[in-house]
């Protein structure tokens, strides 16, 4: 039995106490007010059973419904909003009817007995939205703010057989600050349940949490369009992305890695599309290990000290920025050449132009699969690099 399943069980056993302790306390008491509460939280049974069938019916998926019925939890969700609604009509029945005070008895157990129902649906409210929350749960969640709403029905009448006894007359006032909070809590219940039902858009902190994870990626130039909706506690996303790859095998595999990290960083994400299309880039940046006097270029990759960068625009191959940087993993004893790799990817290299045969190595392959072109030299200077560039007369074996 899932949490959800667990949850939703839990909170039928709680309201059907709560029936039988305030049918007792109406009995002893001789409350009306405490029966028709007691008859409002055997409707709460029913409704806690509605949830418990929504939940399990929405884990289905069948050839009709592909995508499963997740919103199933979502239409309990808005017949939860609909008893909210009813439950603060009855609060006001109830006070402004002033049934049950004329004929009142025992009153300290009765309001000991209301004071013990108020603990126990408040503390378990926030113990079923907790759980709702953490998974999801939209008709969990629903359900917590229904059993809180019963709280603050005992708490009318708990404030009606005080002010009552003591001859105040407060009661009018405060079920009206309580009926206007349930109206809150059901009205936006209701139209939560609405705009998921008519697939209304993701929240924006969710979809630009995708956006993030996305660019997060170093082959991607750009986010073009992202597209979100809900389904129960479920999320389906879709999103296009540029890249700066040309190879199919290589695009599959970074769409499929953004996949992975949306999935593990996000809750509940059932189904991810993502559109991958290539772009033609303008610039080209090369990469070029150097020695240490910064004029020849190194035979080695991983333990270079450092690497020149230059950046040139495709239809003139003229200089658009040139530097040179340390190598960060000049020092390290093992898996230089990885990381090193891993670095100029994220610097963004299109080109790495190397004295140094790197066909058989790891630095080979994930330069590779990050598209990017190895081109192997003989020539040993920068300033051959640069004279060649500008020529346009470096080129791939």
């Amino acid at each position: 039995m899932e949490t959800s399943e667990k949850v939703a069980l839990f909170s039928i056993l709680v309201n059907v106490f709560l029936v039988i302790l305030k049918y007792v306390l109406a009995k002893v008491s001789g409350s009306l007010a405490l029966v028709a509460d007691a008859i409002h939280s055997l409707s709460d049974v029913v409704a806690s059973v509605t949830i418990l069938i929504g939940i399990k019916i929405s884990k289905r998926q069948s050839s009709s419904f592909p995508y499963g019925l997740y919103k199933v939890e979502n239409l309990i969700s808005l017949l939860v909003a609909f008893l909210i609604i009813g439950a603060g009509f009855e609060i006001v029945k109830n006070v402004f009817s002033k049934e049950g005070i004329a004929y009142l008895r025992q009153i300290p157990i009765a309001i000991i007995g209301v004071c013990l129902t108020i603990i126990i649906t408040y503390l378990f409210s926030r113990y079923e939205y907790k759980k709702g929350k953490q998974i999801g749960s939209p008709s969990i969640m629903a359900d917590a703010q229904h059993i809180k709403t019963d709280m603050l029905s005992s708490l009318a009448i708990l404030i009606g057989l005080i002010t009552e006894t003591l001859g105040i007359g407060l009661d009018k006032i405060v079920a009206l600050f309580i009926v206007a909070f349930i109206g809150k809590v059901a009205l936006e219940i209701l139209i939560d349940s609405i705009k998921v039902l008519l697939d209304a858009s993701m929240d924006f902190a969710t979809l630009d949490k995708v956006k993030g994870i996305a660019l997060s990626e170093p082959r991607v130039a750009e986010v073009k369009n992202i597209w979100g909706r809900s389904s129960g506690k479920y999320k389906f996303i879709e999103l296009v992305i540029a890249l700066t790859v040309h190879d199919l095998k290589t695009a599959y595999l970074i769409s499929e890695h953004i996949e992975q990290k949306i999935k593990q960083q996000i809750p509940h994400v059932d189904h991810i599309l993502i559109h991958y299309e290539p772009i033609s880039k303008d610039v080209l940046t090369y990469a070029v290990p150097m020695d240490e006097n910064q004029i020849d270029i190194s035979d080695h990759f991983g333990d270079v000290p450092y690497f020149y960068f230059i950046t040139l625009r495709k239809k003139d191959n003229s200089i658009l920025e040139e530097k040179i940087v340390s190598n960060p993993y000049a020092q390290e004893k093992k898996g230089r050449g990885i990381k090193v790799s891993g670095w100029l990817i994220k610097n963004g290299v299109d080109v790495l132009v190397t004295r140094l045969r790197l066909e058989g190595r790891g630095p080979f392959y994930v330069l590779s699969e990050a598209d990017i072109e190895i081109i192997p030299t003989q020539y040993k200077t920068i300033k051959e690099i640069k004279q060649a560039l500008a020529k346009g007369d470096l080129k791939a074996e």
